[in-house]
């Protein structure tokens, strides 16, 4: 007889045992779907946060050479240079700043608040903050602070005088877009009137501080860099900055443009860091991180321990038919035939095992995985609400706080994911279920092997 044949007759047959490895098969299939599933719903969900967040790479003073070199003053980049770098193909936009003391004189006054004669500024003093592209602020990229007229400045605006201002500054001394304001420099003696482009809102108290400056946040001053610099008369030869921000067009062209940016700026970035700001998608996709892993580690030891199962199961069944094969033998049948045929049960059923199981696995999937990655999402927000800011003027290290640790902020670990299943999944698990049942039946096929049809038909075994 045919052994496809036999073996479809076996199965059914023996009903209790075919339906006892068609669940063991069915439970190990559900498992393995469900760590295929999450993993596919995990990396799609953390390909999103990529896209929705960007790609950031910081030029940055590189603290470990400074700590090495016997210098005090922080090293500077020529603007120039970094116009170049922000030329290159994988920079969709870029910024740098500059600040320095600027003093609001005349008839228009600050709003109180902030630290008592914050930094040294004095009456009047406040930060000017000249930047190349203010949206590209981290306040603003993260929607901390919003633009409430106006429009923000741009690298076209580099060269005039143009300022950002605080709605709460603006109200005080009721001022509205294109209206113009004068501030004196640091020298107390150089002034220059300014064009206000935009009115902005930044949500802190009045009465804070800034972390950084101390002083209030409703009046921090954004302005051009060409405008702000020339309120310093001293500063003479090309424009200098000690960071920028480059806004990549694509997360993956982070290696490209750091060989780039190598290559154009040379030795002028020696002394600084280029770093990929992925602090938000890493707070966004931790709780992702942590649920795939869980599901991996639960796939395999399923699978491992299924294989063990079948395993004993198939080496039962051939101890209970030795008296069938010992006759299949005696009549001719060759050893790799009846192999054939244990493989083709196994294969038929898990067939049929992981056919059911892309029936409810999906939706199982779905409630479990929403399930654990909300409990994990919710401790990691607990966790990031708990961080709180050093005091202003403070480092917070010897508090035990590491200013690094901030929270991004509109970046709150991610909280759902959507399980879907496509035919990449289906034969993924199709190939890990058969290669379960291969390993299952690799064991007994051995005890074939030895099979011996006299001592079978004579003695019993």
């Amino acid at each position: 007889m045919n052994f496809v044949k036999r073996a479809v007759l076996s199965l059914w047959a023996r009903k209790g045992r075919t339906l006892i490895t068609l669940a063991t098969f069915l439970v190990i299939s559900v498992m393995v779907l469900a760590g295929v599933l999450i993993n596919g719903a995990t990396a799609r969900a953390e390909q999103d946060a990529k896209r929705s967040v960007g790609a950031e790479v910081n030029l940055d003073v590189d603290m470990s050479q400074m700590g090495n070199a016997a210098q005090l003053q922080a090293p500077s980049i020529e603007a120039a240079t970094v116009d170049k770098i922000g030329s290159l193909p994988q920079v969709q936009k870029y910024t740098y700043s500059m600040w320095d003391r600027a003093l609001l004189t005349g008839k228009n006054k600050l709003v109180d608040g902030g630290t008592k004669d914050a930094m040294g500024m004095g009456p009047g003093g406040t930060i000017g903050m000249g930047v190349l592209d203010s949206s590209l602020l981290p306040d603003f990229r993260s929607g901390k602070s919003t633009l409430l007229s106006g429009s923000h400045i741009t690298a076209a605006d580099k060269d005039k005088k143009q300022l950002l201002i605080e709605e709460r500054l603006a109200r005080q001394n009721g001022l509205t877009v294109g209206d113009t304001i004068t501030l004196t420099g640091n020298d107390e003696k150089t002034t220059g009137e300014f064009t206000i482009g935009g009115i902005y809102r930044d949500p802190r108290p009045t009465t804070d501080a800034d972390p950084e400056y101390g002083i209030s946040p409703a009046n921090m001053l954004y302005g051009t860099v060409g405008g702000l610099s020339a309120l310093d008369p001293g500063s003479n030869g090309p424009r200098k900055v000690g960071k920028a921000t480059f806004l990549l067009n694509d997360a993956d062209g982070q290696d490209a443009f750091k060989s780039g940016a190598k290559q154009v700026a040379g030795k002028e970035l020696t002394g600084f860091k280029l770093d990929a700001n992925d602090k938000a998608v890493q707070q966004m996709t931790g709780p992702l991180k942590s649920i795939r892993s869980t599901a991996t580690v639960a796939m395999w030891l399923m699978g491992l321990a299924g294989a063990a199962v079948l395993a004993l199961l198939v080496n039962l069944a051939v101890k209970q038919r030795r008296t069938e094969y010992g006759v299949l033998l005696a009549m001719g049948e060759k050893k790799s035939r009846l192999i054939a045929q244990q493989v083709l049960e196994i294969v038929v059923v898990a067939v049929i095992a992981i056919g059911l199981s892309s029936l409810f696995a999906p939706r199982l999937t779905q409630s479990a995985g929403q399930a654990l990655l909300g409990r994990e999402a919710s401790s990691a927000a607990e966790k990031l609400g708990s961080w709180k800011p050093p005091a202003p003027g403070s480092t917070g290290l010897d508090q035990g706080i590491d200013p690094n640790d901030r929270p991004v902020e509109n970046a709150d670990p991610i909280d759902r994911i959507t399980v879907a299943l496509d035919p990449a999944d289906l034969a993924a698990v199709g190939g890990i279920g058969l290669g379960i049942g291969l390993l299952a039946t690799a064991v007994p096929a051995a005890s074939v092997l030895r099979l011996s049809p006299r001592t079978i038909l004579t003695k019993g075994k």
